[in-house]
């Protein structure tokens, strides 16, 4: 096999257009309904679980940011379509769930998330009155993916390297696809800061669909142990760092799929769709 280095992706561009032809469908009907629209961006951290760290949060968190568009239909309910780019990242010699296999990566997210939320309290953005809420978030995602990993300080696709045999055909295998679905839900907090300015701060988890954002699910394809130290392939050296195990030795999990979680501060415009003339009590 023949080295294959880190190559940009398209995946920020195609990411971007998904969310632009989103809004472009949300904004008739926003509009028909004549109510508010809350516009903004969000910034944070994203973390991920699955077979190189299975239950802990916050582990080797990563930058996450993006932007989001949130229909409020009266001051319980609202829907928010959101964008968010983030990286999630693992490593053996870190979680330590596994030991003497020494995998690492580093994966690129790009996420669309269209999610119904429930205010425990009434809540307007710009109302003196209810200014406050917590709230629950429910809804699906469709994201792009690209697990790396680093190799003498260099990022590799381990997606194209078929590191569990997917590219020489073992076992019948096929590579994984580079985008999945997520069920989406969590919880969050808003606050208004004046008449058109909201601020949020949220936490979402996404249980994907996929067993691959790490790139390790099922059993290892080498008997590594015969493996020349010395003079490995990228492939190979992905496959199994450590150079300690057969062919169909588990690597991971397959039963169980991967999840991703974004924890974001947001800071909203609201637009009024309708002039409010305090029918609702609101009162700027």
């Amino acid at each position: 096999m023949t080295n294959m280095g880190f190559k940009q992706s398209n995946h920020n561009q195609g990411g971007y257009l998904v969310f632009l032809v989103f809004l472009g469908m949300l904004l008739p009907m926003v509009l028909r309904a004549q109510s508010s629209l809350e516009v903004g961006l969000q910034g944070g951290v994203a973390y991920y679980n699955g077979d190189i760290n299975p239950a802990l949060p916050f582990v080797m968190p990563q930058a996450a940011f993006g932007t989001l568009a949130r229909y409020n239909f009266d001051k319980r309910w609202s829907v928010q379509l959101s964008y968010t780019h983030a990286k999630v990242k693992g490593d053996d010699l870190i979680s330590k769930a596994v030991k003497n296999r020494l995998l690492n990566f580093i994966t690129t997210i790009d996420d669309i998330s269209l999610s119904g939320e429930f205010n425990f309290m009434d809540y307007f953005t710009g109302s003196k009155k209810t200014a406050f809420s917590p709230y629950l978030i429910g809804g699906a995602g469709f994201f792009f993916y690209t697990p790396r990993g680093k190799r003498a300080g260099q990022l590799y696709d381990l997606r194209a390297l078929g590191t569990e045999g997917q590219n020489v055909g073992y076992e019948n295998r096929k590579p994984y696809k580079s985008y999945s679905f997520a069920a989406v839900f969590g919880a969050g907090i808003k606050y208004s800061l004046s008449k058109h300015l909201g601020v949020g701060v949220e936490w979402t988890m996404h249980k994907t669909f996929t067993d691959y954002l790490d790139d390790v699910s099922s059993t290892y394809y080498l008997d590594a142990t015969t493996l020349d130290p010395n003079d490995l392939t990228t492939a190979e050296y992905f496959s199994d760092p450590s150079l300690s195990h057969l062919s169909g030795e588990q690597r991971g999990n397959s039963n169980n799929n991967d999840w991703f979680s974004f924890t974001s501060l947001s800071l909203t415009y609201k637009i009024n769709l309708i002039k409010n003339k305090g029918c609702n009590g609101l009162k700027w």
